[in-house]
């Protein structure tokens, strides 16, 4: 099925548009805990302790701490609990997650300048997200028609409707809906087509490489200050069947499957600052304090979709390019060591998503003198007031402790609390005046609860030689919704209602990290 998806797609023309919608840009902006295998380990909680490559991307003011040149490279694979493959993917991946190094050099008796580079798999997107309930004559095709009887199928950039151009319409399934499959009666009225219930199989697979170059170093063991500057490389693909069964109708339609084919690539780039201190001189305890600005996100989407009955498939495709903005983050963290052989570590990262800002791409203006085009563009305010009243400002806790039972040997173990992004009234609104609404090939979404990450690790020296292992349950659920909910006050036989389902991401990763000190 999806090879004839693609290849039918191919077939038809898509045109360059401008923006994006909350509930795609969301994958692209949270992080999973990942790096070293030593900071996953203890749960990311060394943004205070310092001394791991990681910190570079969460404080870069950790990579003063180091006093010894540090190379390291990371790799492992992640595994899903649970999920099928109907849609292709697999369940267990393995992965590259992170490599880098510190040159360190001293500047005084008790200063020094450290500058390093490091890659790490910030998000990883492999996932299988499969789910199933009751319609109760409710159905995808339904709110197209009630958009249509509403008046709302029309293009922005007249105000009027539009039914021969497609790619102007609410989006791009609508379109296919009110010309392909609505049929028009005797009385000149179009009619939907109930269903009893869906199927929908997803297959999630990419990731952001994040590389991250730093500079930091201390002022007499006290203080320590970081800078990094990261580009973030972005590469998402997912591929997904979405299935109704229709009641029995005249045509004898069985039902519609929708085949979607999504991609989003691009880079973005931000820059993080950070302090740690050591507010009292003969005490190892230390306080962290970073902030990250927005990652400036230049990006392209694109999607081959098509609709079938099993007997006419109708595709539809598209690409266009948008920006992304989004928001600051905070982080603040403490640490301290007994001795030299126990270390604790905690940190409270703080990400406000409803602030994130899509923005819509202007067109280029030549630069005679460059001989190149400058790009402009502006927020979309539409989209921007939807992702303030679906996402929510997150707050990630991080604990973590080392026992070293002997010079040579660490005992690891963490734990993250994060908090939910999303509102739980929150729903992918197909009716705004937004191209991010236009242009959408799927009416799903999922709003995630919460997530708890549990890890554990081991490390061995031996002399400059370092093995790290580590592992990590992470655990989530949310509820999944095939299409937006309507609601006739006139009419509660119009209602279309679809019940969210619970939908489940719990996942296993093994990570092991070999390092040489120099």
């Amino acid at each position: 099925m999806k090879k004839i998806c693609i290849l039918l797609a191919a077939f038809t023309v898509g045109s360059s548009l401008y923006a994006q919608e909350t509930y795609e840009n969301a994958k692209l902006m949270n992080s999973d805990l990942n790096g070293t295998a030593k900071y996953v380990g203890m749960g990311g909680a060394m943004d205070a302790l310092g001394a791991d490559l990681s910190l570079m991307s969460t404080n870069p003011a950790g990579i003063g701490l180091f006093r010894h040149s540090t190379a390291a490279l990371s790799f492992g694979f992640v595994s899903q609990n649970g999920g099928n493959t109907n849609a292709g993917g697999h369940k267990t991946n393995m992965s590259f997650d992170q490599a880098g190094f510190v040159y360190s050099s001293r500047t005084r008796s008790n200063s020094f300048l450290n500058v390093g580079f490091t890659y790490r798999k910030s998000k990883n997107f492999n996932y299988l997200l499969n789910a199933a309930g009751a319609l109760n004559n409710a159905s995808q095709n339904k709110l197209s028609y009630q958009k249509l009887r509403n008046g709302l199928l029309y293009d922005i950039r007249t105000g009027k409707p539009d039914l021969d151009r497609p790619y102007v319409t609410c989006n791009q399934l609508d379109a296919v809906f009110v010309q392909k499959l609505f049929t028009a009666a005797d009385d000149g009225n179009y009619y939907y087509y109930p269903a009893n219930e869906y199927l929908l199989d997803r297959s999630h697979e990419g990731y952001i490489g994040e590389y991250d170059f730093n500079i930091s170093g201390n002022i007499k063991d006290r203080v320590y200050l970081g800078m990094t500057v990261g580009i973030h490389d972005v590469n998402y693909r997912h591929y997904g069947l979405y299935t109704e069964y229709f009641d029995s109708n005249p045509e004898n339609i069985a039902g519609l499957t929708v085949c979607d084919d999504r991609e989003i690539s691009g880079v973005g780039v931000d820059m993080k600052f950070g302090v740690i201190v050591r507010p009292v001189e003969t005490s190892p305890f230390r306080m962290g304090i970073s902030v990250a600005t927005p990652i400036f996100y230049d990006l392209t989407t694109s999607n081959y979709t098509i609709i079938t009955d099993g007997a006419t498939d109708v595709p539809t495709y598209e690409t266009y390019d948008f920006k992304l903005n989004t928001p600051w983050k905070f982080n603040f963290s403490l640490g301290h060591t007994f001795g030299k052989y126990v270390a604790v570590g905690a940190g409270w990262e703080i990400a406000d998503y409803s602030n994130t800002d899509t923005r819509v791409n202007d067109g280029g203006v030549y630069n005679w003198y460059w001989d190149e085009y400058d790009e402009s563009s502006h927020s979309d305010g539409e989209m921007n007031r939807h992702t303030e009243n679906t996402l929510k400002c997150v707050h990630t806790l991080k604990f973590g402790v080392e026992v070293k039972p002997t010079d040579n040997l660490s005992l690891r173990a963490g734990y993250n609390y994060v908090s939910p992004m999303y509102k739980k009234d929150g729903f992918k609104d197909g009716t705004l005046e937004s191209e991010g609404s236009y242009y959408s090939s799927a009416t799903d979404y999922t709003n995630w609860e919460s997530t708890n990450r549990f890890t554990c690790g081991v490390g061995y020296n031996i002399g400059k030689l370092s093995l790290d292992l580590a592992y990590q349950y992470s655990t989530t659920q949310g509820k999944f919704s095939p299409f937006m909910s309507y609601y006739d006050n006139a009419d509660a036989m119009e209602d279309n209602i679809a019940d969210a389902v619970t939908v489940k991401n719990n996942r296993h990763q093994v990570l092991l990290t070999l390092g040489y000190h120099f």
